[in-house]
């Protein structure tokens, strides 16, 4: 089984335990909301246990390969894009994941791209909370 496919089960198991070394050491997490990237596997895997919490009715659609430019190094890289349907607070979300793979196959970045913006700023919400619930991200400080 390829690591697009190892992800998906696992997501689907919501088994963070079999996800950890599907990921490189460095892996950048692209979100929808943030302009920089999260880094490095620990905030990887801390990031989509709030994920999974915050998902409701989780499912993957599809699967394509092929390969993409990556957004650290410009190159090309073996990339897999998972189409997904989910809802947060009750608003539909319709995404995709962007994994793009290292030469051990290891997923090196990975990118979220959800619609509509309703559902983004759901998402966002909610991801933000469990973060600083988690102690990932600071709380913000009051203004």
């Amino acid at each position: 089984m390829d690591t697009a496919a190892r992800f998906r089960a696992a997501i689907e198991a919501h088994d963070l335990d079999a996800l950890e070394d599907l990921f490189a050491e460095d892996i950048r997490f692209y979100s929808p909301v943030k302009f920089t990237p999260f880094e490095g596997r620990h905030m990887m895997l801390g990031l989509l246990k709030v994920l999974l919490r915050t998902f409701e009715d989780f499912r993957y659609v599809g699967h394509f390969t092929g390969t993409a430019e990556t957004g650290t190094d410009g190159d090309e890289a073996p990339s897999a894009v998972l189409p997904f349907r989910a809802a947060v607070h009750g608003k539909q979300v319709h995404g995709i994941d962007l994994l793009q793979f290292d030469e051990a196959g290891r997923v090196k970045e990975f990118t979220v791209m959800v619609r509509p913006l309703s559902a983004t700023h759901a998402l966002s919400e909610a991801v933000f909370a469990g973060l600083v619930a988690d102690g990932l991200v600071p709380q913000p400080a009051d203004g």
